[in-house]
């Protein structure tokens, strides 16, 4: 029996149920195999001194029990602090510190074989102090901004390289993402390629005339599923539609561009074919994503996005920036287009797979690979290599 504690700081909560709905999927996966029991830890700054309680954006957070099962898994969520502004630097610190006696509890009833922390900032370089000090191998795996993000600040650079060359294995969700750790001076052969899964048994073509009928909508339609900020660029989109007078175009997700994107599409005239639908939970995304004839992603950076390879297995093409793992998901054409982060490109791009109309059954047949088995199975294997070498 191979016994994982996994540490997220992305994990789902009645506060954020989408926030890091990825990791639970995968954490799910492998919970279910007979051979693995699971705990979660997922921790959570908060400004210190009960600061924390007048600001809104962390009261949520702060009503969460400590701990919860969800889905089956018993779920920590301990809080640790942080300073508002300056807190990226300090929080590996401060999240290990916290988690110490947290893990020192949990160990008496749950002697875990390895540490698996989910994101390489800040959980990488706290799960490599706490598997120092309880003896056990730690994994840190890297989604995208993680690297992409926090190696560029003051102060977490040197932070992520340490951990990275401390770790006992890496894993990146995308060849690309790989290079990159590599590029930032980590040791390529301890870092392993991971891709995520999608339910293809939830995320399937269906009829497409039927699934835009449940939406409203009649005639061709681009769908975009992301957080509104400008990392995600949906703004790129709705100038793009200008040269597609034709064409619909719904988004999903919530964040602080929802007031400027909702004014560009006023602005520009486009309010009867351009709608945000605000956050969906990932149950409604299947028939959303079926729905479309195009999924339209111009991210400025990623690692290995989830929607991509959900889109695809509904049979729906993508137009996306070659950043990424974009590459080992667009291998044919008729999975769509790597295109430019400008309007110009992804208008000519969307206007590209419109024409081309590939058949959804091809399109579904490029991620035939990406499953949570094969994922939760490959996960496992790396997990339990790592306990073998430790010995």
């Amino acid at each position: 029996m191979l016994r994982v504690l996994t540490l997220s700081s992305l994990y789902p909560s009645d506060a954020s149920p989408a926030f890091g709905g990825f990791v639970e999927r995968q954490t799910l996966a492998l919970a279910s195999r007979a051979d693995v029991e699971v705990k979660v830890v997922a921790p959570f700054a908060v400004p210190p001194f009960g600061a924390g309680r007048w600001l809104a954006a962390y009261r949520p957070l702060l009503d969460l029990p400590a701990c919860e099962m969800r889905g089956g898994i018993e779920v920590y969520r301990p809080r640790f602090p942080t300073i508002p502004g300056v807190g990226g630097r300090i929080n590996p610190g401060s999240m290990g510190r916290t988690l110490a006696p947290l893990l020192t509890q949990i160990r008496r009833d749950f002697a875990f074989d390895v540490i698996d922390a989910e994101f390489f900032y800040p959980d990488g370089p706290a799960a490599v102090a706490l598997g120092r000090r309880f003896g056990v191998p730690v994994s840190i795996k890297a989604r995208g901004s993680d690297i992409h993000f926090w190696s560029r600040q003051k102060g977490c650079r040197e932070q992520i390289v340490r951990a990275g060359r401390a770790a006992d294995g890496m894993l990146a969700v995308s060849g690309a993402l790989r290079g990159d750790m590599i590029a930032l001076g980590l040791p390529g052969e301890r870092i392993r390629v991971h891709h995520t899964g999608v339910d293809q048994s939830l995320f399937t073509p269906m009829p497409r005339g039927e699934a835009k009928a449940a939406l409203g909508i009649d005639g061709p339609l681009v769908v975009s599923i992301g957080n509104l900020i400008p990392l995600k660029g949906h703004h790129i989109l709705v100038e793009a539609m200008k040269a597609l007078p034709d064409v619909h175009l719904l988004i999903a997700g919530r964040g602080p561009e929802a007031e400027a994107l909702e004014r560009q599409i006023d602005d520009a005239g486009l309010a009867g074919r351009v709608r945000l639908l605000g956050a969906l939970p990932h149950a409604d995304l299947p028939a959303l994503l079926a729905a479309a004839d195009v999924m339209a992603l111009p991210s400025a950076s990623e690692g290995l996005a989830n929607v991509w390879v959900e889109a695809l297995a509904c049979g729906t093409p993508v137009v996306i920036t070659d950043v990424g793992g974009a590459r080992d998901v667009v291998t044919r054409p008729e999975a769509g287009r790597t295109v430019g982060r400008t309007a110009e490109a992804f208008a000519a791009g969307i206007a590209e797979m419109l024409a081309a109309k590939p058949d959804p059954a091809l399109v579904r047949s490029t991620v035939t690979d990406f499953t949570w088995e094969k994922n939760s199975a490959a996960l496992f294997d790396h997990l339990a290599a790592l306990v073998a070498a430790h010995g």
